[in-house]
């Protein structure tokens, strides 16, 4: 197992490319299974999560393969049917397969999914919407078992308790594409990995219409086919980026970033006193020596503030003077990365789904452990704007969702390197 060892106190200097989007990534690659044709998805990046989705798929019955972020898969005309715990439980979007195999096959089972672990994430969306295409599901001994003799559209709402759900809007229109008639889904997910799937999805013939919006019309189709398609850049990525060079100071160009996908990241970061140049698919980043201004964040589903950057932001409210607070809407639990961060001199209480952050001059380096991908990427930007060494342990959360973010880091200025424990 690996550790982040971080020297802090540089500040950040130069350019760096932001890779794929492992979210827009993994349900594309789950969407191949509509079809029996090949399909090449390009700027997909190297990452743990991509890895165990293509051995997935291999699985199913897939021909994979992954070379220099392009990667080739051609499902089998007999796809085998059951995706296993061992396969599903270590990443949540895996449960992604189970659309598109309920709509090749008419039946499925797939494990209950895994993944971080911050805080209840049901997957009663996924299966409201399932069964409402006509799809008969039962739980059993850890599996979600579907069939299905004709998949049929229908209006489906799904509204949830915090939002819309990504993975179940991919889910419910993957499934949709199939189906017998028009499907409506209403309040469905708009973040921009749900839009680069369903153009992914009209590239291979699907009917859909309301991109980008909350209100989805698909019209089923007989058969779609392989097609050939780039990913999005990842704006979290990017927004983790733009955050670690907001706290550390410094000059950064973020190339690949599309300032369009993280305007409400911009937008706060303007308002506390951090310059964003935005060029027409990169951002640059400037901190100078001036103080930053405290702020209140409210997590929400897209276009509102990423709970997936909500950790880093975090971190930054660390070393701004005054009160931030920062509420939890997405996932209330996902905290954990508090107690790591006050064991580096933050001054952070949590009441309720708030974390009030009281801001302090410096940070000390210290050995942290990391609970969650995000957390990790926190924990990471607070090391190098702390004072001597810090080290991140489970680095594993890490790799599931950033590609060599030590190399990366130290090509703009960063004291930054891995080590094994």
């Amino acid at each position: 197992m690996d550790k982040i060892v971080i020297e802090g106190g540089k500040k950040l200097y130069g350019e760096l490319n932001i890779s794929g989007a492992k979210n827009s990534a993994l349900p594309i690659i789950a969407a191949t299974l509509l079809t029996d044709e090949e399909s090449i998805i390009e700027n997909v990046p190297p990452l743990r999560d991509v890895a165990s989705m293509l051995k997935l798929l291999k699985t199913l019955g897939a021909r994979v393969s992954h070379e220099k972020e392009i990667v080739r898969i051609k499902p089998s005309r007999n796809l085998k049917y059951i995706a296993p715990y061992k396969m599903v439980s270590t990443m949540r979007a895996s449960f992604c397969v189970l659309g598109p195999l309920i709509a090749r096959l008419g039946k499925a089972e797939v494990s209950l999914p895994g993944g971080c672990i911050i805080g209840p994430r049901p997957i009663d969306l996924h299966l409201k919407g399932l069964q409402e295409l006509g799809v008969k599901v039962k739980i059993e001994g850890g599996y979600v078992k579907a069939t299905a003799s004709r998949l049929r559209g229908n209006d489906i709402f799904l509204g949830g308790a915090f939002g819309s759900s990504v993975l179940a809007t991919g889910n419910v229109m993957m499934a949709a594409t199939l189906a017998k008639g028009t499907t409506y889904i209403e309040n469905a997910a708009c973040e921009p990995e749900v839009v680069d799937l369903t153009r992914f999805l009209i590239k291979m013939g699907a009917r859909i219409e309301g991109v980008g919006t909350h209100l989805l019309k698909i019209t089923g189709v007989k058969k779609l086919h392989g097609v050939r398609h780039r990913v999005i850049p990842d704006r979290i990525e990017a927004g983790t980026f733009m955050l670690a060079t907001a706290m550390i100071g410094g000059n950064v160009l973020l190339r690949d970033a599309l300032p369009e996908h993280n305007g409400v990241l911009i937008d706060k970061l303007k308002t506390i006193g951090v310059t964003i140049r935005k060029h027409k698919n990169s951002v640059t980043v400037v901190k100078k020596t001036r103080k930053l201004l405290p702020v209140n964040i409210t997590t929400m589903p897209y276009p509102g503030f990423p709970t997936d950057l909500q950790a880093q932001m975090m971190a930054l409210m660390t070393v701004t003077p005054g009160i931030s607070v920062i509420t939890e809407k997405v996932y209330p639990e996902r905290f954990m990365h508090i107690s790591e961060l006050n064991r580096m001199g933050a001054n952070i209480f949590l009441e309720g789904s708030s974390a009030i952050i009281n801001g302090t001059k410096k940070l000390s380096g210290a050995p942290v452990m990391a609970s969650d991908l995000r957390a990790s990427a926190a924990l990471v930007i607070a090391g190098l704007a702390a004072e001597d060494r810090s080290e991140v342990h489970r680095v594993y959360h890490l790799d599931r969702g950033y590609y060599k973010i030590e190399e990366k880091l130290r090509d703009i200025g960063a004291n930054i390197w891995r080590e094994k424990e």
